[in-house]
């Protein structure tokens, strides 16, 4: 299930002439801060692979997610928002990799939000316009609408804004329409060798899927009292025959933002680890000892070397 990207998608040296009996290709999931591309991969996949919350910029990484059936092998690129002022290095890095992800794909999902189309949509759609793949346009947060006649006139409208573009009311959340794109980007998959193993479902490595539920409960559980500056990495994982041993390590980058995640007499920080622990004791069906500590990284997120050293960055 985990296994390093690099080694995955090292596909032999086959004869350019084979005929495969195989489909593989790959769909870029793409769009502004927080209008639902996580939870969307997460409901075609029919498994959590991707983490969520209401806040914008949740995802920072290009999170691949991999369904396979039967002879067809889809690679879901879930990317990180595209969006302006990107005035931070990690901001500017986050929006390196959506457009890198833009690279060599078989389709394009644009997720846009219901009713709402903002400088940031308009930016994205400028990238897909120049992109020749098949766009879909995935208008998500429909079961927020009571008035249906608002949605057929916002669909008009973005119509004219990218005529070429397919076109999709959906909701991610309450997984209604999923088939129905699901089909579209079936159509787009060529011939093709698998590039992942049948039972992989997506490309990060173990350290970091557990290093993402911790970020995520601490989205969720702080809600406006933190900044994004504040990010997870796995210091000590050890299996044994009963029992995981997890050490997790909490970056953030001012002194005053640790009482905020520590809580009263370590209050929140003991609730996050708790939501944490459960759902990795979820995921792996044994019991989880995780252990989390807080540590002050100044200016982390501006700092290109100390995003290199979280992973951000490759060097």
């Amino acid at each position: 299930m985990f296994e390093d990207l690099d080694a995955s998608c090292e596909a032999s040296a086959e004869d350019a002439d084979a005929v495969y009996d195989t489909r593989c290709g790959f769909v870029a999931i793409v769009g502004r801060p927080n209008v639902g591309k996580s939870t969307l991969l997460n409901a075609i996949l029919g498994q959590k692979v991707s983490i969520t919350s209401y806040k914008p910029q949740t995802t920072r990484h290009q999170i691949l997610g991999i369904k396979t059936t039967d002879k067809t092998q889809i690679v879901y690129v879930d990317t990180p928002g595209i969006h302006q002022g990107a005035h931070k290095a990690l901001n500017r890095q986050m929006n390196k990799v959506a457009h890198q992800a833009l690279l060599d794909v078989n389709a394009v999902i644009f997720v846009i939000e219901a009713l709402k189309w903002t400088q940031e949509d308009e930016k994205v759609a400028r990238v897909l316009q120049e992109h020749g793949a098949p766009l879909m346009i995935a208008i998500n947060k429909i079961d927020l609408i009571k008035e249906k006649s608002q949605l057929l006139a916002f669909m008009q409208e973005i119509h004219e804004k990218l005529p070429k573009a397919e076109m999709i009311p959906l909701s991610a959340k309450k997984k209604q329409q999923i088939d129905t794109i699901v089909t579209w980007v079936d159509k787009h998959i060529p011939m093709s060798p698998f590039y992942f193993p049948e039972d992989q479902l997506f490309n990060h490595t173990e350290r970091f899927h557990l290093s993402e539920i911790i970020r995520e409960k601490l989205m969720r559980q702080l809600a406006q009292e933190l900044p994004y500056s504040i990010d997870v990495q796995i210091e000590a994982l050890e299996h044994q025959e009963k029992i995981i041993h997890i050490h997790g390590l909490i970056y953030a980058e001012r002194e005053g933002q640790k009482p905020i995640i520590v809580g009263k007499q370590g209050a929140m920080l003991r609730e996050i680890g708790t939501k944490a622990r459960q759902e990795m004791e979820r995921f792996y069906g044994k019991k989880v000892c995780l252990k989390l500590w807080v540590k002050i990284k100044e200016g982390w997120s501006d700092n290109k070397l100390a995003l290199q050293e979280m992973g951000y960055v490759q060097s």
